[in-house]
Formats: structure tokens, C-alpha cells, sequence
């Protein structure tokens, strides 16, 4: 309760507001080239203020110099800041700056408001003017829906010019006023306050200008309402740029000042009323003994000046003495139109030609004359000179600084100095106007009060801030006579700023609704780049010798510095506590520091007891009027926890071992299961333990069951005998439980003494059950291996259940029992499944058991009048809640499978995991499933399969053993199918007994349709996020080919489509199709976002979905729609709609336009797939084929049909046989480096596709001729050497004599290049034998086009072989095939 400096705001890029008003600086010059001017060494300073400074002033050198304008130029800036924070301006000559602030992110992470440049530009209009002082009015809004933040923001500028000009937060020129044409030199406002008391007199809002020897004040509501309306103006003529309006004009007074040598600075103390004595000591001091007196004395408004002659002049101006003047109002209209002037006096607007507008515009406003005032009396001091003076919010004093570094306390009343502080050079100041707060005063036998009772009027204390640059130091000091309350080290650079008012358009009415955040002052610190304010507690203003407030909180600060110290005597530390605490008069202060011992983690349980306890005898000794009842009650409760604390910790360190031997059989009983279900429950628990071991990373506890009493204060709260915990977290909770129950729960304290101890503290059997719970459950490790605890737990719930308001008597049984709906809702609730089902079977163990006893106690009520109804009844009753318990254990049951399911691991695969299979998967529990809608198991289920990377083949296989099992059939098929996965995919541990258990758990909602069409949705969502992971889109289309029901493919296939694929696809079609070829990497993350070789991978991909749908639609009548079911146990299931729920709601695909879609993906997969050159998509299109691309696969579209144009199809023809020869020379082109190509393909792209037999396909919808592909395939499989290959494709050409002519020059090819190329002695004798047409043939061949040269001659021989069966007779090149024939005959034969 100190004073504090607190900062509120901090600026962005405080640096570009300096270099945009300081260009010099932004340059790192050697040297600085202004320096400031040295200080005067006149008689006055060395007499008056040398001696004062605390610190020295030594010669800088140059460097230091530049380095301080770098920092100290705030100080040569106009500086202001709106007083409700939501605008600065920082103004230089011509230029200003706006800052708004943002709220944004720190360093830290915590959010904070920053000031960010709004506007900046030059406010200049007149040659050569510059910016003397500037004013942040924020105004307040006429709507009655206002929060109390102010409308907007006006900013008031003055020029050397002697103009006031108003702006906009945008920087838009509302109005320009000029008023005087000598400089302006302060502008000051004072805006409307609430009279404390009826004696205050009410002042009205006003702007008070300063000049040299005038000054001038508008009056508040004139310029409120002008200000409304010129802004309202400016916005019209922004959007339309031809309406006007007719602003009110301003009302405003101007006296000129007399008798006075130079004015630096004013105050405008507002309207005064004087009583009837000043009225005649004033009449007595201006007219004389005879002067006549009113019998009313006058208003008058009081202004008060600094400077020279007199160093301090008050001024007085008799209201009604003079007429206010009507200014002509000057409108500035932003607009692309033109600007206007209005005139005020004449009330119409004209709008003149170009020439006699500049003419207007350059004549300057008529200026008002002044009206004279005489200065009443002053400060007279000829060799002083007044800086500043700053008004208190009160408007009764007033802060003079002068030349001489002193600071000066005027009484503006009484026109006196009732105070002085020395050694403050070039200080700046502000004032801290604090209110009481009426619950904070101390409760006293008397009161001698004025204000009658305690309880009366807030008390208003004001507080002098001082900021000494020369010093660094920011002080605030308490008036009138008070010493000072807080210092501060702020650095030297900093500007002090106090506005003086707060928002502008409120009155009487308006304002008391009105609570608006302002700050009265706040500190500008360049260096740090940060805005602060100071608080100052009211109760620092009554800090003097005598009062009890200030001893108090004197004695709190030693009392904290004594609960930090270190010492080892702690009898000694205990008893200087108490006399502390004692000797604190104050209840309140008294119960902070009650407060702050007991949060002290240095001093030991029985300190902390001693302590209170000798508190609460001190205070019942006292009277209760002194005491304070808050403080009696509050002691009392901490003492009843202490106590609480006190008994729990002897409990748990009393040792206490039960030596009850323990078996499976005593669990059986306990929990009312036969040996099976028992064997069964701890197979399912093994198995989970198993799994769950290997993921859980557990660090060493603290010590369990013990807690701080610090920390058990903080949790708990004592009132009306009843003990309640506070809201805390869940590990606060589980720390607070296990400092109750856990000893117990082990077996280590006696569970009767605890709960007898809690529930006589007042702890009610609701909160303990509930801490009982959360220990149990968040212990599931130790639970787990300790088989006895269960016991314990059982001993513990049915204490607590007999407690008197666990269970009512009077509770009905037909009715759910509120007790284990409790239990049940926290079992439900928690992902430590073991745990909850261990709890939920003991819980059910206990409920029954209390059950059976109420029953009996009942029947042998009703035993005299037995009738066979009643018993019945009573046991429909039972079996009630019993049901609920019994779905309760299912669900458990089911979710504790789950989660060990998805707690497995598969092995390690060799392939680099992604960054999003190593995402943690969340936990389980029965309120996620049942919130997780009817696809709420497969989806936790499906993201496994996609962490662990499960094949498909797996989730089969793993579904046809768990049928095998059922069916007792031999297992040779299943064994068959392992041995067609890898075995890499074979090694996976327990995985597939896990998957058939879940199978089996789940027959519904595991169904392996259903499992695949999440599985399949999970991937693409994955492969979404990051589609640089081509193989999870590879392994979704798996999943969507293993789905068996056309309707769950089809419709999942169509969401796919819709979803993921469409945008993608259509932006790899435009982007191929504008750069004619397969586009390289760059432009493949630019367009499509993702590689190249994800592309191709991905239009592959989108290929095999298209066909999948196509053949979904086709074989779905055949099917019938299946029924996505769910579990009886999970009936109640709610949340999102599953999967394939919606995939079943799709509609009808278009076949067609499918089809359309699959062979422009067929083109462009190939593109990509073989880097194909100078093609375009698109091209080998109509338009109507290109208008149906890309449309809704459901809807009917206008396809092409009929003949297609020859041009269209020759393009196909060309980009098919690309296809097929890219292909062939793909799978049979020689490889330079040994098993290398044929790997290739599959690595990058999986699969690959049949490509001729797909190139056929084409060729069928793109009405291109089969036989011309199926012949240039022989051909180019020929080429390529693959001559086995192509006598098999020969087989399905139907004009084999063009095939056979083709063939002819393949052949001619491979002579020459076996003749020609090596230019051996044999071979030219060779050719010299041949008939010489067939050697000018083989000359003209060109052997360069073979893929493959180097066949072997008997190859060749066949082929020859092969051309003259193909050939007829009668054919023109059949003789040519038969010279043929003798060649490759005469090359096959040796040499002799």
C-alpha cells in the first residue's frame, strides 16, 4: 500500500517517429552538428541555484553530446497525450506525429497496449509557421448506448502564426481559427466537473489560448457543438463531395492583458464568487474608503500568469462586463471537388470561380480587438523569471516553476505562496487528485470527525509530482505542508505529462452516468520506449508524525522484511511477530498482516498456530466495538483450519499397518464377481498396464500425503462451521485429496479416524468423495500395482456413504440416488480408465451392499404386513440403479479396450516418420465417446491406424481371423493371406489380437467399412495439412479400395473430391496447361502447393478415386444401403454425424461427367509422369468439354458428343503415341547404371499404370484410332529391343500390312546401323554384295531413331521373318522384305 509507478502502455516503433521529426539524427555523423546552448552563468544562477544541483555539470565531448540529442529529443517536442489514452501527438515545427494505441502481443506472451503511428505529416499551411502547443481533447458521445469511451478525438494545434487549427485522429483539418495574430504560446482546457459541495461554484468547459498579451477562451459548448459538425461535414463531403452545411459559430472572449512585461504561461482558475468580506476588502483596495458595494457580489473569472514583471500576475474579468464575439468560422472540407469557406456572419454559402477563391484565400480573417484587463495584484520579483504553472484538479493551488530551480505552491484564492521547494531545475509538474475509499477508515470509539460518522463523505487529498530531468527522479509529494510519499528513478529524458482535464461535452446530467478511464498523469520515457502513471493510496496524505495508518503500514513492511529474513532461531523470529502483529491498530492492516504470515513458506506449522492463536486471545480480551467482528470471525476460521491441518498430519504419521492377508478370492467377494469375470477383469487391466507402461513417462513424486499448510490454507475456507474448498485445479485437488486419503488408501492410516476426524471438522461427504475420487484416479499407476487398495477404497466409499447427508433417507428409490451419480459422473469424466473401472466396480459393490441392508431394514418393517406386492417393488427399485451401474462397467469396459488399442505400438518401419504420425493421440474417456457421435470409436481408431501406419491388409486379415475363431474353421486361407503382406507388416506384436478384441468389443462401431472409411477420411485430412506426404494420400485411396459397400465408397470418394482434391486439380490443370509442359518445382509449390513429384504422385492418386467412383456407381444398385448401428451400451451417444452416415447422404454421381474428369486426369498424370513437352491439356479440348471440367460431380452437364473435329483429333493422336513411346522407352530403355531405372518408378510414384493399355483406353473416349496406337506401340517395343514383347503386341493390330511397312524401316535401321556405323572391311565387302537398290535403301536409313542398336542379328532375323508372313505377296515392298532376308542371312553366316 506504497506508492508505485506502473506502466500502461508502451510504444511500437518509437524510432520512426524520432527520425521522421529529426532527419539529422537518422544519420550516424562523427559529430554532432547543433549543440545545445551552455548554460547562463549570470550572478542569479550561481546565487540562487549552483549550489542546489546535486550533481555537478562537467564539459561533454562531442561523442557524449551527439549521443544525448539522441536520446533527450523528446525535449525539444510539443507533447501530448489524451487524458482517456487513445491518442499522442508528437509535434516539431511543421511536423507531428499521431500515435493510437493497439492492443498486441509482448516479448512474454501476455498482451499489452502499444502506441503505433496512426498519422504522420507535415500541419503546416502558412509559410513558414510552426507548432508552439498542442491539445488531445477527447469528446464525448450524444448516444445514449455509450460506454463511457469518448466519440473521437480532437486535436487542437497552435502556430507561430497565430492560428488554432482543429484536426481529426486521421489528420484531416476540421477548422482554422485565427484569433491574434502574435504567436500562440499555450493552449490549456478545462472540461466539466461535478461540485464536490454545494459551496463550489460550477464551471463551465472552455479552451483558453495564450498570446504574448492576449488571451482568448472559447467557450466549451460552442466548440463542442462546431467540432460535431465540421466533422460531420467532412465526412459528407468525403463521400459525396457536394453537400454543406453550415457549422455554429464559436463564442469566444478575448482580453487583451495589461500592466505586465512577458507572459510565459496561464492558468484559467474559472468563475469565482467572492464572500461578502473579500468583496469589501476588494472594494476598499480599487475604490477607495467611499467605494459603493453590491448587495450581491459579483461572478468573476480569475486568470493567473508567469513570466516577468510581475513573475506571477492574477487577472480578474467581472462576467457580464463584455459581450462574447462571434468568430467566422473557418471549415476546411476535405474533397476531390474543391474547398470552401463558410462564413458565419452572412449564413450562405457561395461557390466561387477559381481566381476569387485564391484571392479569399490568401486574405486573412478580420481579428477581433481585445478587450482590456488590468492585472489586480502579483507576485512582484524583478529578478525572477516564471517557466510554467500547473493548476490542481481542485482549482485552489497552483504549482509556479521559474528559472531559479525552484518550485513555487500558490494559493490561488488567496493569491499567496504558502510553499517552496528548491534545487528543481527545469522540473515539470502534475497533480494526483485521490478520494478516500469509505471502507478503508478505522472503526473508533469517538469520533470527532466534522463529517459526523465514520461513514460520512469520501475525503479528496491532492498530491504535487515533481520530475527533476537534471536528477533522473520522479517525486510526489502531499499538500499543502506534506512531506514526500515516493521517489522514483526514471532517467533523465523523459517528459512529464499532465493534461489538466478530462472529456469534453458532459454536463451535470451526462457526466453521472459517465465513469470514464483517465489518467490524470503519466511519464513519456524515450529510452525504455513506455508510458507510466503513479498511484498514490489515499492514506498517504494523512502520513504525518501522529498517525496510526502510516505506524501501521511502517510495522507491515518490517513485518515483511522479518518473514524474508533467513534466521535460524525461530523462537525468537515467532515472538517478534507477535509483538508486531499486537501492536497494529488498524483491523484491516491487522488482517493483511494475519494474512501475510500465514502465506510465508519459511515459518514452521506450530509458529503459524502460536501466532493466531495468541492473536484471537488478544482480541477476545478487547471490546468488539475496537476489534472489528471481520477480523474476530476471520481468526477463528484460520484456527479451525490449523487445527484440521494439525489432526490429518498426526493421522498420517501415526504408523498403521493392517495385516489382514489379502487374496483374489477376498477380492471376488469384495467386489460380488465370480471367478470369471475376475479372471477376466485383471486380464483386461494386465493388458492395459502393459500397454500403457510404455508410453507413460512418470517422474518421481514428492512425497505423497504431504501438503504445505501454507498450500491447505490457500485450498480450504472456513465458514459457518462449514468447511468448503475454494476453486482450484484438478492438481490442486488431487494434492489436497491425497493429504486426506492416501496414507489410508495404502494401508498405512486408519480409515475410521479420518473420515471421523473430517466430518466432525465440517467437511461435507459431497467434497470428500469428490477428493477421494480425483486422488484414486490420478494415482491409476499406483492402483494398478497395488491389488489392496481396492480394499481400502471399498472401506473408505462405504464410511463416506454413511455419513449423514451422503445418502437421505428420505430418497426416493425409484429415482436415481444423487450420491453415485456423483461417482458415476467422475468416472465418466476420466481418461484413467483403469482406475475408473476398478472405482466404478467398487462403487457398485458398495451401493448394492447399502441397497441389500436398506431392504432388509425395510422388509423387517413391513413384516407384520407382508404382502408379495411390496417386496417386489422394493426389488424393481433396486435393479434401478443397479442398471445404471451395469452400463456404467460396459462402458468402462469398452473404453478401457480402446484406449489400450491405441496406447500399442507397431514396430519401427524403416521409412522416416512425419512430424504428424508423431502427434501424441489424445485420451480416452466414456464422456468423449458419448460427446464423439456414432463415429466417435472408428475415428479414435482410425487416427491410430494412421499413427501406427497400419496396411489395410492388416484390419482385414485381423477381422478374417476373429471370424475364423468363431467359426472354428481351419486357418490355412488366413496363414495364406499373412504370407501375402510384407513381413515387415506381419511383425506387429500384439496389434492384431488387439484389433480382433476390438472387433469383438465393437461389432458395430468397428465394422470394417465403416473403419475404412474413416481410416481412408483420416489420411486425406493428413495429407491436407502437409501434401508434401504423397504416401498418405496413397494409403487413403488403399483404405477407399478396401471399402466392400458401393454407397459408403461412393459417397466417401464424392467428399473426398469435393473436399480436398477439386481446387488442387483444377490448379494443376491451369497452371499445365499455361506453361505447355510439365512445370517444374517452383511453379508447382506456387499454384498447387506442393513438389513436383507430390504432384504427379497426386494426379495418380486422383486418377485411381475417379475410377473408383465410376465403378462404386456402377455396381450400387446391385447392393443394399447398410445401417451404420451402434452398441446397445452406447445408445446415448451425441455429438457430430459420422462419416459414414454422411457418405451414405450423398447423391448420385453423373457417370459421364466423371468419366470426363478421369481422362483429363489420365492426361495430365501422364504429362507429369513422363515430363512431357510443347502439350496442352486443355487444348485437345472443345469448349464444351472445357466448360464441364471442374463442375459438380452430380450435376448434369452439356458433354461433347458426335464427331469430333480433324484438327482435335490429330492433336490426341500426336500426345497418345507421346504417351506410349515415353512409356515404353521408360520400362525398356537401356539403363546406364545398373538396376537403377526399373526401380525408379515405383520407389517415386507407387504403382505405376499399365500406360499402353491405358493409352488404348484414351484413345477409345478421345476418338482416335486404336489400331494407329496398338501399331506405333509394336514399333516403339521393337525400337526399344523388346522384340519378344512386340510379336505378343502384334497380335492385336488389325491392318498388319501398314505394321509390316513400318517394320520394314526398323528393320532397314538396324542393317545399317550394323553395315554403316562400324565401317569394318567384312561389312563393306558384305554391302558391295547386295543388290544395289537395298544398299541406296540402307544408305537413306536413319539408325539414330532406334532406342536400342545394339539386337542381335538372329533377333533380326525373325523380325524379318515376322514382316514377310504380315506382307502380301502382291504388296510393292514384298520384294524389298525378301532382300532383306539374304542380308540378314549373309551377316548371320561367318566369315570364311
Amino acid at each position: 500500500m506504497a506508492c508505485s509507478i506502473v506502466q500502461f502502455c508502451t510504444f511500437q516503433d518509437l524510432q520512426a517517429a524520432r527520425d521522421f521529426l529529426f532527419p539529422r539524427l537518422r544519420e550516424e555523423t562523427p559529430s554532432c552538428a547543433v549543440r545545445r546552448d551552455p548554460s547562463k552563468s549570470n550572478w542569479e544562477d550561481d546565487g540562487w541555484g549552483t549550489w542546489e544541483e546535486t550533481e555537478p555539470q562537467e564539459p561533454e565531448e562531442e561523442g557524449n553530446m551527439c549521443k544525448t540529442q539522441k536520446t533527450s529529443w523528446l525535449q525539444d517536442c510539443v507533447l501530448s497525450l489524451s487524458p482517456t489514452n487513445d491518442l499522442m501527438v508528437i509535434a516539431r515545427e511543421q511536423k507531428a506525429v499521431f500515435l493510437v494505441p493497439k492492443w498486441k502481443h509482448s516479448a512474454k506472451g501476455k498482451e499489452e497496449m502499444q502506441f503505433a503511428v496512426g498519422w504522420s505529416g507535415s500541419l503546416s499551411v502558412e509559410e513558414a509557421e510552426c507548432v508552439t502547443s498542442a491539445l488531445c481533447i477527447p469528446l464525448a458521445s450524444q448516444k445514449r448506448s455509450s460506454t463511457g469511451r469518448p466519440d473521437w478525438t480532437c486535436i487542437v494545434v497552435g502556430f507561430t502564426s497565430g492560428y488554432v487549427r482543429f484536426y481529426t485522429e486521421s489528420g484531416v483539418l476540421l477548422l482554422s481559427q485565427l484569433l491574434n495574430e502574435d504567436p500562440v504560446l499555450q493552449l490549456k482546457c478545462r472540461t466539466y466537473e461535478i461540485p464536490r459541495h454545494p459551496g463550489v461554484t460550477e464551471q463551465n468547459e472552455e479552451l483558453s489560448i495564450l498570446y504574448p498579451a492576449a488571451i482568448v477562451t472559447i467557450d466549451g459548448f460552442s466548440l463542442f457543438q462546431s467540432l460535431r459538425a465540421c466533422r460531420n461535414q467532412v465526412a459528407k463531403a468525403a463521400a459525396s463531395g457536394n453537400e454543406n452545411i453550415q457549422p455554429p459559430p464559436l463564442a469566444y472572449k478575448k482580453w487583451g492583458l495589461q500592466d505586465i512585461d512577458t507572459i510565459i504561461d496561464h492558468a484559467s482558475i474559472g468563475i469565482m464568487t467572492l464572500s461578502p468580506f473579500d468583496q469589501m476588502k476588494t472594494a476598499s483596495n480599487i475604490g477607495g474608503y467611499n467605494a459603493a458595494i453590491k448587495n450581491s457580489p459579483p461572478a468573476m473569472s480569475q486568470y493567473v500568469t508567469v513570466g516577468s514583471n510581475p513573475f506571477t500576475g492574477f487577472f480578474y474579468a467581472l462576467e457580464g462586463s463584455t459581450q462574447p464575439l462571434l468568430s467566422h468560422v473557418a471549415l476546411a472540407v476535405a474533397s476531390k471537388l474543391t474547398s470552401a469557406l463558410f462564413n458565419a456572419a452572412s449564413g450562405w454559402l457561395g461557390w466561387k470561380s477559381k481566381h476569387e477563391e485564391e484571392v479569399v484565400q490568401k486574405q486573412k480573417p478580420k481579428v477581433e480587438p481585445a478587450t482590456p484587463l488590468a492585472v489586480r495584484f502579483g507576485l512582484p520579483d524583478s529578478r525572477r523569471h516564471g517557466e510554467s504553472i500547473c493548476l490542481s484538479p481542485c482549482n485552489t493551488l497552483a504549482a509556479v516553476t521559474d528559472d531559479f530551480g525552484r518550485i513555487i505552491l500558490l494559493d490561488v484564492a488567496r493569491g499567496i505562496a504558502i510553499r517552496m521547494w528548491k534545487g528543481y531545475r527545469d522540473a515539470q509538474t502534475g497533480w494526483i487528485q485521490i478520494a478516500e475509499d469509505l471502507h478503508e477508515r478505522a472503526p473508533e470509539k469517538v469520533d470527532f470527525s466534522p463529517f459526523g460518522s465514520p461513514q460520512g463523505p469520501s475525503r479528496v487529498a491532492q498530491f504535487l509530482v515533481i520530475y527533476a530531468p537534471r536528477r533522473g527522479i520522479l517525486e510526489v509529494w502531499s499538500t499543502q505542508q506534506g512531506p514526500r510519499v515516493g521517489a522514483f528513478n526514471v532517467g533523465k529524458h523523459c517528459r512529464l505529462l499532465y493534461p489538466g482535464y478530462k472529456i469534453m461535452g458532459l454536463n451535470n446530467v451526462t457526466s453521472q452516468n459517465w465513469q470514464p478511464q483517465t489518467y490524470q498523469m503519466c511519464l513519456v520515457d524515450p529510452v525504455s520506449g513506455s508510458v507510466k502513471t503513479v498511484h498514490v493510496p489515499f492514506h498517504l496524505a494523512l502520513s504525518d508524525k501522529k498517525s496510526e495508518r502510516a505506524k501501521d503500514m511502517h510495522l507491515v513492511k518490517k513485518l515483511g522484511a522479518l518473514l524474508k529474513a533467513k534466521s535460524p532461531n525461530l523462537d525468537l523470529i515467532e515472538t517478534e511477530i507477535k509483538e508486531l502483529i499486537l501492536d497494529i491498530k488498524y483491523p484491516a492492516t491487522k488482517k493483511q498482516a494475519l494474512e501475510s504470515i500465514l502465506a510465508s513458506i519459511r515459518l514452521p506449522f506450530s509458529c503459524l498456530r502460536n501466532i493466531t492463536q495468541t492473536l484471537m486471545d488478544t482480541l477476545k480480551n478487547q471490546e468488539l466495538e475496537c476489534v472489528g467482528e471481520g477480523l474476530l470471525q476471520f481468526c477463528a476460521n484460520k484456527l479451525k483450519l490449523l487445527h484440521l491441518y494439525e489432526s490429518v498430519s498426526q493421522l498420517n504419521s501415526i504408523d498403521f499397518h493392517s495385516d489382514t492377508p489379502f487374496s483374489d478370492n477376498d477380492l471376488s467377494v469384495l467386489l460380488r464377481l465370480d471367478e470369471k469375470e475376475l479372471l477376466k477383469l485383471q486380464a483386461l487391466l494386465e493388458k492395459y498396464k502393459q500397454e500403457n507402461s510404455r508410453t507413460a513417462v512418470r517422474f518421481s513424486d514428492d512425497k505423497d500425503g504431504v501438503l504445505p499448510v501454507k498450500t491447505f490454507l490457500e485450498y480450504l475456507e472456513h465458514e459457518k462451521d462449514v468447511i468448503n474448498m475454494k476453486k482450484i485445479s484438478e492438481e490442486d485437488c488431487v494434492a489436497l485429496g491425497s493429504f486426506f486419503f492416501w496414507k489410508c488408501l495404502c494401508g498405512e492410516s486408519s480409515t475410521e479416524d479420518m473420515c471421523r476426524t473430517l466430518e466432525s471438522a465440517g467437511l461435507s461427504p459431497q467434497l470428500l468423495l469428490s477428493l477421494l475420487l480425483s486422488v484414486w484416479l490420478s494415482k491409476e499407476k499406483d492402483v494398478l500395482d497395488k491389488p489392496q487398495s481396492v480394499c481400502c477404497l471399498h472401506t473408505m466409499l462405504y464410511l463416506l456413504s454413511k455419513m449423514k447427508v451422503a445418502i437421505e433417507e428420505t430418497w426416493d428409490s425409484q429415482s436415481v440416488s444423487p450420491w453415485w451419480q456423483q461417482m458415476r459422473a467422475a468416472c465418466i469424466q476420466s481418461e484413467h480408465n483403469g482406475a475408473a473401472l476398478l472405482s466404478a466396480h467398487v462403487g457398485h459393490a458398495v451401493a448394492a451392499q447399502i441397497s441389500n441392508s436398506l431392504t432388509e431394514k425395510h422388509f423387517s418393517q413391513t413384516v407384520s404386513g407382508t404382502d408379495s406386492e411390496a417386496l417386489t417393488d422394493s426389488w424393481e427399485a433396486l435393479s434401478l440403479d443397479t442398471e445404471y451401474w451395469k452400463l456404467l462397467l460396459k462402458q468402462l469396459e469398452d473404453c478401457l479396450l480402446l484406449q489400450t488399442l491405441l496406447h500399442s505400438k507397431a514396430p519401427a518401419s524403416a521409412s522416416k516418420a512425419s512430424s504428424l504420425q508423431s502427434e501424441p493421440l489424445p485420451k480416452l474417456s466414456v464422456k468423449k465417446l458419448l460427446e464423439g457421435g456414432k463415429g466417435g470409436i472408428a475415428d479414435s481408431v482410425a487416427k491410430w491406424i494412421f499413427k501406427q501406419d497400419v496396411s489395410p491388409e492388416v484390419l482385414k486379415l485381423a477381422n478374417k481371423e476373429g471370424d475364423a475363431e468363431d467359426s472354428d474353421e481351419p486357418k490355412e486361407g488366413i496363414n495364406r493371406g499373412l504370407s501375402e503382406v510384407s513381413e515387415v507388416e506381419v511383425d506387429l506384436g500384439a496389434i492384431p489380437d488387439l484389433l480382433h478384441l476390438a472387433y469383438k468389443q465393437f461389432p458395430c462401431s468397428l465394422e470394417l467399412d465403416v473403419l475404412h472409411a474413416h481410416c481412408c477420411w483420416e489420411y486425406v485430412v493428413q495429407w491436407n495439412k502437409d501434401p508434401e506426404e504423397a504416401r498418405f494420400f496413397v494409403r487413403s485411396i488403399e483404405h477407399l479400395e478396401h471399402i466392400l459397400n458401393a454407397h459408403v465408397q461412393n459417397g466417401i470418394a464424392l467428399m473426398m473430391w469435393n473436399t480436398f482434391l477439386v481446387k488442387r486439380f483444377s490448379a494443376a490443370t491451369y497452371l499445365m496447361d499455361k506453361v505447355g509442359k510439365a512445370p517444374k518445382d517452383r511453379l508447382c509449390r506456387r499454384d498447387v502447393g506442393m513438389s513436383d513429384t507430390a504432384m504427379t504422385s497426386f494426379l495418380g492418386c486422383c486418377w485411381d478415386l475417379l475410377q473408383t467412383l465410376m465403378e462404386a456407381d456402377v455396381s450400387r444398385d446391385e447392393m443394399q444401403v447398410p445401417v451404420v448401428d451402434t452398441e446397445d451400451a452406447w445408445l446415448a451417444v451425441e455429438g457430430p454425424v459420422s462419416i459414414a452416415e454422411l457418405a451414405l447422404e450423398q447423391k448420385h454421381i453423373h457417370y459421364p461427367l466423371v468419366e470426363h474428369h478421369s481422362v483429363l486426369c489420365s492426361l495430365l498424370y501422364a504429362v507429369m509422369r513422363f515430363s512431357l513437352k510443347t502439350v496442352k491439356p486443355l487444348s485437345l479440348f472443345d469448349s464444351k468439354g472445357k466448360n464441364a471440367f471442374f463442375k459438380d460431380l452430380t450435376s448434369i452437364q452439356l458433354l461433347p458428343s458426335g464427331e469430333m473435329d480433324a484438327n482435335f483429333i490429330s492433336v490426341r493422336q500426336q500426345f497418345l503415341l507421346k504417351v506410349v513411346s515415353a512409356a515404353v522407352q521408360a520400362r525398356h530403355a537401356v539403363p546406364k547404371d545398373k538396376d537403377s531405372s526399373e526401380e525408379a518408378p515405383t520407389t517415386l510414384f507407387g504403382k505405376d499404370q499399365d500406360w499402353p493399355a491405358l493409352a488404348l483406353d484414351l484413345a477409345h473416349h478421345l476418338q482416335v484410332s486404336e489400331d494407329v496406337v496398338r501399331r506405333h506401340y509394336v514399333r516403339e517395343l521393337y525400337s526399344c529391343g523388346a522384340d519378344h514383347l512386340g510379336e505378343e503386341a502384334i497380335l492385336q493390330v488389325q491392318d498388319k500390312e501398314v505394321l509390316a511397312s513400318q517394320l520394314l524401316v526398323l528393320i532397314g535401321q538396324r542393317l545399317a546401323h550394323a553395315l554403316l556405323r562400324a565401317q569394318t572391311r567384312e561389312g563393306l565387302e558384305l554391302l558391295a554384295r547386295l543388290p544395289p537398290t537395298l544398299c541406296t535403301w540402307l544408305r537413306a536409313m536413319n539408325s539414330q531413331d532406334l532406342q536400342n542398336t545394339e539386337v542381335p542379328i538372329a533377333t533380326t532375323a525373325k523380325l524379318v521373318n515376322k514382316v514377310i508372313e504380315l506382307l502380301p505377296e502382291n504388296h510393292g515392298q514384298y520384294s524389298l522384305a525378301l532382300h532383306l532376308t539374304e542380308a540378314v542371312e549373309a551377316i548371320a553366316m561367318p566369315p570364311l
